[in-house]
């Protein structure tokens, strides 16, 4: 295995968890309208992402599989649906949203540093396909670095001086 194919499989493990982590942040955070929405958004751009290093993987003699199953049918939908409900309730979903946040923010932060080694390899490669992947793909990684740390930024305040 080179660097570039442990660099795919680590970007591919990477976004695949970012898309879950997403999803559940979403799921958690129901009755925070913007995050709930914002957060399925993005969610979608990871498994994009991750649909397209697979493809891309396999060129490189690859087998990194599909996208992640979706588990949002079925008992995972209703114990998402019960655990947001719960979460609701608590006296500190607040500093339970910062932590989410938080984590999301490092996810993507660490993606990000994959896509750009990545495009480096690419470029010293000169391969033009994988260039153009991380071309695509780390600008939206880039995005949701900056959804998280601007929600963080505006939340804090407020959730951190009221305790």
């Amino acid at each position: 295995m080179n660097g570039i194919t442990l660099t795919l499989r680590t970007l591919h493990r990477g976004e695949r968890r970012l898309a879950h982590d997403l999803t559940a942040v979403a799921e958690r955070h129901r009755t925070e309208h913007e995050v709930h929405h914002v957060a399925t958004d993005l969610a979608r751009w990871s498994h994009e992402h991750v649909r397209r290093l697979a493809e891309t993987a396999g060129h490189h003699g690859l087998d990194l599989g599909g996208p992640p199953d979706d588990a949002s049918g079925g008992v995972f939908a209703s114990l998402r649906e019960k655990a947001a409900e719960a979460v609701a309730h608590r006296p500190e979903p607040g500093l339970l949203l910062l932590r989410d946040l938080r984590e999301l923010h490092l996810g993507a932060t660490e993606n990000s540093l994959h896509w750009e080694m990545l495009a480096q390899a690419a470029q010293a490669s000169k391969d033009g396909g994988l260039l153009h992947l991380a071309s695509a793909c780390h600008p939206q990684t880039l995005r949701q670095m900056r959804w998280t740390n601007t929600m963080i930024k505006n939340l804090s305040p407020q959730l951190l001086t009221s305790l």
